[in-house]
């Protein structure tokens, strides 16, 4: 990072920053901001407004985070403590273009960084899509998630069901659908959604990725997690482990990949040596090698898939082999990846899914940098890499608004966010509101306590809130002053 000049006009007042958007990247770039040369040294004082148009923050980790992931649901207590602070306060239930708008937060902030993410699924462009039956992965995910917009109620009735991907997200859509739902129990899932899984009627999941096991997209973790589901066998196939050069040398050379290969191959080494057959409930097929080419369907309802085999080109990728194979189903997810939405009042790039910019400066239709607009995250850069990644993106445009201090426009901050918002009927939550519903939503799962399942005693730690109305009962500003 160069020099950071602080400009006269901030040495008599804190910087002023919106930020929209409280998943990991926008309380990464906060933080990021907080911990920066001239904030940490006393040169800067800073203030971050925090705001998502969900009554909660942590955006991802709350909603798009598969509830049996203990360890990467725990990124949450990281993020709480850079919201646990005094430079920072949190707007919940604020929608940008729907309570304030772009111009609101430009003249009221020094900077504002727009860290909206991905929510939508990516389009999957062959014929028979859009069938009866034919479900997006991220939808499936806000379901179980229980995200407050999404349908309370999902069709669960196919005994086959193929889902279309190779990376993390694909694996979490087909554990769950996989998983018997008592051992969802010991996660913050509701009872209506519990009730779903456990009245599903699956039998079978299939996975299916283009590529080989040497070029799958999810990690180990989420690899090893698939044996964790119990009376659930793992199906795979000795034709589909095809290595090449390039697989040879990603095997060398990642040590990630190594781990991967590995674990499969040893589990096709147990399936064949097994002599015993196959006697859990439900099976999970992993397919490599095979490429979705359509949809089949019958009266307007899924009722197979047709794949193509390949084969791989030595350079890391796979080409088409001509022979083409159907599979018996009734539903299909397609998991192939996140797509970013547009924001109001900001120039958005439709075939990318992001919002255009120079390394997180954000551009105008002339590509030229709307002074103190930034962005970060996954609409900023597009839906790739892990949460931890989203650290070093939101770093350089950390680092681009600090060098960009001496032209920022002086904000008006004649009236405060807060005094807006009210005169508006906004009936937003805060950072307090959120901590009453994390408490409450842990009383919901001590008053539940420990029940017996199939699988044994399992004690419920949390039970999270559905409804939007519901949590601000809870988290609502505005009541937690009139409660005083």
């Amino acid at each position: 990072m160069s020099e950071i000049t602080v400009p006269e006009h901030l040495t008599s007042r804190a910087l002023r920053v919106a930020i929209v958007g409280a998943g990991p990247a926008g309380i990464y770039a906060a933080d990021l901001l907080n911990k920066s040369q001239p904030v940490a040294s006393g040169e800067l004082k800073l203030h971050v407004d925090l705001f998502d148009e969900l009554p909660t923050p942590f955006g991802l980790i709350r909603y798009g985070v598969s509830p049996d992931h203990p360890r990467i649901k725990g990124i949450i207590n990281a993020l709480h403590k850079v919201l646990d602070n005094d430079w920072i306060d949190f707007y919940g239930n604020v929608g940008l273009g729907r309570d304030i708008s772009l111009e609101d937060l430009r003249t009221r902030y020094d900077a504002v960084i727009i860290s909206t993410g991905a929510q939508k699924d990516a389009d999957l462009n062959i014929p028979g899509i859009d069938l009866d039956g034919s479900f997006g992965g991220a939808d499936f995910v806000s379901w179980y998630d229980a995200h407050p917009d999404a349908d309370k109620n999902w069709d669960l009735s196919a005994k086959e069901v193929a889902v279309i991907g190779n990376g993390n997200v694909a694996l979490d859509v087909a554990r769950i659908l996989s998983k018997h739902a008592d051992q969802l129990l010991e996660t913050e899932i509701p009872e209506h959604i519990y009730e779903q899984l456990n009245d599903s009627a699956v039998t079978d999941v299939h996975v299916f990725g283009r590529r080989g096991p040497a070029q799958v997209k999810f990690t180990p973790l989420e690899l090893r997690e698939l044996s964790h589901s119990k009376d659930v066998d793992i199906v795979l196939y000795p034709e589909d482990f095809e290595f090449d050069k390039a697989s040879d040398e990603a095997m060398k050379t990642n040590n990630q990949t190594k781990t991967m290969v590995s674990t499969l191959t040893n589990w096709l080494i147990e399936q064949e040596e097994r002599e015993e057959a196959p006697s859990a409930s439900r099976r999970l097929h992993l397919h490599f090698l095979q490429s979705p080419v359509e949809v089949l369907g019958e009266e307007g309802k899924v009722s197979g898939l047709k794949v193509e085999r390949n084969e791989l080109d030595g350079n890391g990728g796979a080409r088409g082999t001509g022979e083409f194979i159907e599979y018996p189903l009734q539903a299909i997810y397609r998991a192939v990846g996140y797509f970013g939405s547009a924001v109001n009042d900001i120039e958005y790039d439709g075939a990318k899914g992001v919002l255009p910019n120079a390394e997180g400066r954000v551009l105008d239709a002339s590509g030229n940098h709307v002074p103190g607009l930034y962005a970060t995250g996954w609409i900023k850069r597009g839906p790739i890499g892990l949460i931890g990644h989203t650290k070093g993106d939101a770093l350089e445009t950390i680092t681009h608004l600090l060098e960009d201090l001496t032209k920022l426009a002086q904000p008006d901050s004649s009236q405060k966010i807060a005094e807006l918002l009210e005169s508006r009927g906004v009936n937003f939550s805060n950072w307090e509101g959120w901590k009453n519903l994390d408490a409450h939503e842990k009383e919901l799962g001590a008053a539940a306590g420990t029940v017996s399942t199939r699988f044994g005693e399992i004690t419920r730690d949390r039970i999270k809130v559905v409804e939007r109305e519901a949590m601000m009962e809870f988290s609502s500003a505005k009541k937690l002053v009139e409660s005083l």
